[in-house]
């Protein structure tokens, strides 16, 4: 039985062995036959897959942002262009640009003034590149690298053989020059001005024999309001300036191409990280040898946030309006003794928000004769305020201790020994705080200075030395500079001066000169930060011209979602006693509304009393000069104020520098007065019953 168990097993033996060969045979084939498919049936497409990569990506630049007005009027838009692009794949050659260009060149037009002689060599040179190669020896070029051959080989090219290009071959050779300014993966245009609908239809028609080309729409700015208020919202650079080569790593770092177009000053400028929006990422799928093989959108784009200014661009119009007209008006009376005045300038503010109403410059330009907005002058030029600063001499007085409300000192000239007299306008006799506010008595704000350097002797010995402690000097500078005299306003804007503070040998005369503003010079924009601290009981806010950032719209007729508000920044509260600064609002309503005020006679007219206006008035002596050299004695024209006094809403500063010292001469800073209040009034009561 056990005989019979163990032959049946070894019988079973060869069969297993056989079967075990069998499947192992069969398996074999079918890893034959599946190695034989990948290789010979689908080898070049697996190694194609094997070669390809998804590491390459660009970045599509989107439409800017756009900028309303504080009522939403359209300030700065996007005029829509069609453009014709170039986006290069990777290892992209000379050659094959050339034959790019000669394929597009019959479907667009190109201007070709600009070609060079090296441009048309280089296309010389590729039609002829056998021939001009041979013109150089075996020494020059084993002497030579590639770039040196190539250089000298055009140099070989004569003058004769680049001469006689037709019209069609200099259009070829003009759009290679664009094609050879763009970078791998990266759209550049070729043409954005001009393009006809036809250009445009022609070129999307045949784009699949145009490899790299594009019809897109592109974008350029417009202003609807033209010149107004255009050099404080700044420029932009065009595609073909791209981003400034003295700022490329600053914004290559943050994803521009170097193409792109940024905002190079104003508001373009210093709201550019939200106004150029979000672009579109593209992820490219190429071979190793660069062949673009597919393409799909990794980051959607967006276009570019949009600003509300806090500008009202129609008042901003009536007061560039008053100021060129009363500019005109002051120069046609007395031509020559006004020779050297060029500029008038204005700002309006909101004294409790900061919020910038109007913003204006008016500079004539003799040479042309026309009238030239540069508002931008409120924020860099600086000039001797004359008297309009006394509001800050006093309330250094009062906080320093070295006078007391209702103080009392006889306004007559003083002299210092070594020291030309000073004094008033004329003699005034006993003033009070009050009264030398709104006489603009020079000598009260003396007698502060003079204190303030430890001289107290009352009144003051003629022909005397002056004791003075130079420390006066920073403590009179640091109470101006908590008005903003002297200090940034840290307003929205990329650039703006503190002024022009005074580095002479320090002493009293000049102390005193510093108390009545004819020694630190000061911006237009400082001075009505200065006079609505005074009007908004001592709160210095910060001037804004945006009030709002917003989402981009989705449809023209509707701005987008706030993205964010710019709200009242208080910068600091003065030092200094409410009670101080009510009573320097007192003797600034005063100088507009009460007998012998500076400013009464052109505001305490029935016509104006109605605005409830309070300020001061300002005139400095300033020598005109001309390469170190004075030309003559002018005088700035300042003038400061606020409205209504009990319920401020509106501020402004102006000045007029280097007007003549003329005989009932134009008095412009007042008319300029009266034109901004009455334009005010006038818009805002509109806007209120809107």
């Amino acid at each position: 039985m056990i005989k019979k168990s163990k032959k049946e097993n070894r019988e079973k033996l060869p069969f297993r062995l056989n079967l075990l060969f069998f499947i192992m045979f069969i398996m074999f084939s079918l890893l034959v036959l599946q190695l034989g498919v990948v290789q010979i049936l689908k080898g070049e497409a697996f190694q194609k897959e094997i070669d390809r990569t998804i590491r390459e990506t660009t970045k599509v630049p989107v439409p800017r942002g756009k900028i309303y007005d504080r009522d939403h009027k359209l300030v700065v838009g996007n005029t829509p262009l069609y453009a014709i692009t170039y986006t290069p794949a990777k290892g992209i050659q000379a050659e094959d640009r050339l034959k790019v260009a000669k394929k597009l060149a019959p479907f667009i037009s190109m201007k070709t003034n600009k070609i060079s002689e090296r441009d048309k060599k280089e296309y010389f040179y590729l039609k002829n590149k056998k021939k001009v190669v041979e013109r150089l020896s075996k020494k020059e070029k084993e002497k030579l690298d590639d770039t040196e051959e190539y250089n000298l080989a055009l140099e070989r090219i004569t003058d004769k053989e680049i001469s006689n290009f037709s019209d069609q071959e200099k259009k070829i050779i003009a759009i290679k020059k664009e094609l050879d300014k763009a970078y791998a993966l990266t759209p550049h245009i070729i043409k954005n001005e001009d393009v006809s609908p036809e250009e445009y239809a022609t070129v999307s028609e045949n784009l699949n024999d145009l490899p790299g080309i594009n019809a897109i729409a592109d974008w350029d700015r417009e202003y609807p309001f033209k010149q107004t208020f255009q050099n404080l919202v700044g420029t932009i650079t065009s595609e073909k300036q791209g981003i400034p080569k003295d700022k490329q790593e600053h914004f290559m770092t943050r994803g521009y191409s170097r193409n792109d177009r940024v905002g190079i000053s104003g508001l373009e400028e210093y709201y550019e990280d939200v106004l150029r929006g979000r672009k579109e990422v593209i992820q490219y799928t190429t071979t190793k040898d660069g062949t673009t093989v597919g393409s799909e959108i990794a980051v959607e784009g967006e276009a570019g946030k949009d600003l509300i200014l806090t500008i009202n661009m129609e008042f901003q119009k009536k007061v560039d309006n008053v100021l060129r007209n009363e500019l005109k008006k002051m120069i046609q009376k007395h031509p020559y003794q006004h020779r050297y005045l060029t500029d008038a300038i204005a700002v309006v503010m909101n004294p409790k928000t900061g919020e910038l109403l109007a913003v204006s410059g008016q500079t004539y330009d003799r040479k042309k004769n026309k009238f030239i907005d540069t508002g931008y002058k409120a924020f860099h030029d600086a000039h001797l305020p004359g008297s309009a600063i006394k509001g800050a001499t006093v309330l250094a007085g009062y906080e320093s201790g070295v006078i007391v409300p209702g103080q009392v000192f006889n306004d007559q000239t003083i002299t210092i020994k070594g020291s030309p007299p000073k004094g008033s306008y004329s003699n005034l006799g006993p003033v009070n705080d009050y009264l030398a506010l709104r006489r603009s008595s020079n000598v009260y704000m003396f007698y502060i200075a003079l204190k303030m350097g430890g001289e107290n002797r009352y009144p003051f010995p003629n022909g005397s030395g002056a004791r003075f402690d130079l420390a006066a000097w920073d403590k009179m500078r640091s109470y101006f500079q908590q008005f903003g005299l002297g200090a940034k306003t840290r307003i929205d804007y990329p650039y703006e001066s503190i002024g022009v503070i005074g580095k002479k040998p320090f002493n009293p005369g000049l102390l005193m000169d510093y108390a009545i503003g004819q020694f630190d010079n000061y911006t237009t924009l400082q001075l009505v930060q200065y006079v609505s601290t005074i009007a908004n009981d001592g709160y210095r806010v910060r001037p804004q011209l945006v009030k709002e950032i917003r989402n981009p719209s989705m449809t023209d007729d509707r701005l987008g979602s706030v993205y964010r508000s710019q709200g009242t920044e208080v910068l600091n509260r003065v030092d200094m006693d409410l009670s101080h600064i009510k009573r320097v609002q007192e003797g600034f309503r005063q100088v507009y509304n009460e007998p012998r005020g500076t400013a009464v006679n052109y505001f305490g007219t029935a016509k104006y009393r109605k605005y409830k206006a309070a300020g001061k008035t300002g005139t400095a002596e300033n020598a005109y000069y001309v390469d170190g050299e004075m030309k003559a004695n002018t005088e700035n024209l300042s003038l400061v104020g606020y409205a209504p006094y009990d319920d401020p809403e509106m501020a402004f500063a102006i000045i007029v520098p280097h007007t003549g010292i003329a005989t009932g001469k134009h008095p412009i800073n007042f008319t300029i007065g009266q034109g901004i209040l009455d334009a005010y009034f006038e818009t805002f009561k509109q806007e209120k019953k809107q």
